[in-house]
């Protein structure tokens, strides 16, 4: 069982409102025990970095920090990801 702290932290980049990232939240939900999910809403003031750099492309996903997917879940790059993260720990 991995603990919290060797998890790997999926950021979905979202804003309100976004039916593409509540899809791809579903098809994540079966892996939602692998991961920890943070979101990062794009129209806040903080967040205008990354408003600029993916107005156009949410959901935006990073796995622990690096680029990983955008408009859709690619599940099969997901699980691989996750896999050689969890291999690593």
């Amino acid at each position: 069982c991995l603990t919290s702290a060797n998890k790997p932290v999926l950021t979905l980049f979202t804003k309100k409102p976004c039916p593409l990232c509540d899809e791809a939240k579903e098809v994540l939900e079966p892996y939602k025990k692998r991961f920890i999910l943070q979101e990062v809403d794009i129209t806040l003031p903080e967040n205008s970095a990354w408003n600029d750099k993916y107005k156009y492309d949410i959901p935006v996903f990073h796995l622990n920090g690096k680029f990983l997917m955008k408009h859709q879940v690619d599940i099969e790059k997901f699980e691989d990801q996750l896999v050689k993260l969890e291999l690593q720990n």
